[in-house]
């Protein structure tokens, strides 16, 4: 994907996010992370602290490194929290890289996620 592709596609993943929320701004790569977090746990309760925060965070971190091959679905736990497993490295060096790479498999998940189920709306 070509530089240009990858910002409109990024951008137009945020844009499809502020709507489906109703949000005055944009969300970051990490309101991104913690909403696929979310989807991924799969139901959604009053708050989370900060620690289950951070998990949904990772969860999501996971799930989109899983499309690389560096993690792989293990199972849920009694509680219906997924977990993952590495199974090799990301290769992506420096914070930017990672972000850019975190990126990529981000608009591939919600690319996924339309197809599935006809448009963020309908979500």
């Amino acid at each position: 994907m070509e530089t240009w592709e990858f910002e409109y596609e990024w951008l137009r993943v945020r844009h499809l996010v502020q709507k489906a929320f109703e949000k005055d701004s944009l969300p970051d790569l990490n309101a991104i992370l913690f909403l696929i977090g979310i989807q991924e746990l799969g139901h959604w309760k009053g708050s989370f602290s900060k620690e289950e925060k951070q998990d949904l965070m990772h969860i999501a971190v996971c799930r989109l490194l899983s499309y690389g091959g560096h993690y792989a679905f293990l199972g849920r736990d009694a509680d219906g929290w997924p977990h993952y497993e590495a199974k090799r490295p990301v290769e992506a060096q420096g914070l930017e890289a990672q972000e850019e790479l975190l990126k990529a498999y981000a608009i591939t998940y919600f690319k996924e996620l339309e197809q599935e189920n006809g448009g963020l709306e309908k979500l």
